[in-house]
């Protein structure tokens, strides 16, 4: 909530260009329309069993929100808290740039793998369709969500309101807990990344940067973070939620 205040002031002087934008913006698609409607009364209090996550992950070109795009989606679901790896999302995306060098040798997408691959705007409802009602998942969800709710926009009209929950987060609550217990809680040589948290927590481990193996590896990670946060005391989203403040709305 900081960031999105602090960010209010500096972007008032880029009103008036974005609401003539607006203006543009296709109208809302069908599918996002129910996405809001359903997320405008949400419960937080049932039991984590009864809720569906999606955990995504997106490959991209850059990091820069404005000027990047995305190259792949890898999503799976969670049901009744444990990993459905038979009901996974994946595809390239032929972005409208050329796929650059730099981001080539991090996630191995070649320009010639993206050449065949089909356009976002032709993803998109496929992407919004799988994540339905499910709360999204992601390490460092905030970067992910962000690049899809900019393409959402330009293509649907308009956002996924599906709450996020954030596996850095949930990682950086558990280490403060762990912390109070020990000497050295003052510690800063900790690393947040995904594979470092999972090769600690002796998760199973996926290729790295393939965003459907990520998926998979935070998937992982996030229901190991739910049976430790609060010696496993867990047991409602709300539990989850003030365990780990990694909520995020959209």
């Amino acid at each position: 909530m900081t960031t999105i205040l602090s960010m209010i002031s500096p972007l008032q002087s880029l009103i008036p260009r974005w609401s003539a934008w607006s203006w543009s913006r296709p109208e809302e698609h069908p599918l996002l329309k129910a996405n809001r409607e359903h997320f405008a009364a949400f419960s937080q209090d049932k039991p984590l069993t009864d809720y569906e996550f999606v955990v995504f992950d997106t490959e991209l070109t850059g990091l820069n929100e404005r000027r990047d795009e995305i190259v792949s989606i890898g999503a799976v679901r969670i049901r009744e808290m444990r990993v459905d790896l038979q009901n996974c999302f994946y595809t390239c995306i032929q972005p409208d740039q050329c796929v650059p060098k730099s981001s080539t040798l991090i996630h191995r997408i070649t320009p010639g793998q993206t050449d065949d691959a089909p356009k976002l705007e032709g993803v998109l409802p496929e992407f919004v369709s799988f994540c339905g009602q499910a709360l999204l998942v992601g390490h460092n969800v905030g970067m992910d969500i962000g690049f899809v709710n900019r393409s959402l926009k330009k293509h649907l009209g308009g956002i996924l309101r599906n709450p996020c929950l954030d596996t850095m987060r949930l990682a950086m609550q558990y280490k403060e807990s762990q912390w109070e217990n020990y000497y050295d809680r003052y510690n800063l040589n900790v690393s947040y990344t995904l594979g470092d948290l999972s090769k600690e927590y002796g998760l199973p481990l996926f290729s790295e940067h393939n965003a459907l193996q990520d998926a998979m590896q935070t998937a992982y990670l996030f229901l190991y973070f739910v049976h430790k946060l609060h010696g496993g005391k867990i047991k409602t989203l709300r539990d989850l939620y003030l365990a780990g403040r990694s909520w995020r709305w959209l």
